[in-house]
């Protein structure tokens, strides 16, 4: 059986990060993309912002969630990689747009507005979508889907992580 890769998106607070740390405790091979993968660029043509491009604007939350990038070339390498029967990719990028065709099936995870407030309430001020602008951002990338790929499999996360993995992993065939 060849390797299969799943891309895992959502607006920041519907649970990517839970749902990557259970499955790597279930034993799946996932990529940490906010992690592992990302940097702040230009997202038409990919080339890093340099210091001050970057520091005069980072401040504006929808500047820096548009400038969220992952390295399409490590993003390839991965995929490339068929030493894992299946390989989920999870977080947000502005430029999957040039590596969405690599992956299996995309899920979106989505949830009610009120939970996704909640859990955004809950986050460290250092964190993404704990300030007010970034979380009129997000709330707005929410309502409209603007942000997210057309014609992913959309998984609802206001249950229990539990029952989320189980339904994700269904839906890829998988067990765990």
């Amino acid at each position: 059986m060849g390797i299969r890769n799943y891309l895992i998106e959502g607006v920041s607070g519907t649970g990517k990060t839970s749902v990557a740390t259970e499955l790597q405790r279930r034993g799946h091979h996932v990529v940490h993309g906010d992690r592992e993968l990302a940097y702040r660029g230009d997202p038409e043509t990919g080339e890093p912002l340099d210091g001050p491009a970057y520091d005069q604007n980072a401040a504006d939350a929808a500047f820096a969630h548009r400038h969220h990038l992952w390295d399409v070339g490590k993003v390839r390498s991965v995929v490339a990689d068929r030493s894992h029967p299946i390989s989920f990719f999870c977080g947000g990028s502005r430029n999957f747009r040039h590596f969405i065709d690599l992956f299996d099936d995309v899920f979106v995870l989505d949830v009610d507005p009120d939970t996704l407030k909640r859990r955004l309430a809950e986050r460290p001020d250092d964190e993404f979508g704990a300030r007010p602008a970034e979380l009129e951002l997000i709330m707005r990338l929410h309502s409209t889907k603007e942000d997210i790929p057309a014609n992913a499999t959309i998984i609802d996360t206001a249950a229990p992580l539990a029952c989320v993995i189980d339904d994700l992993l269904s839906r890829c065939g998988a067990t765990g």
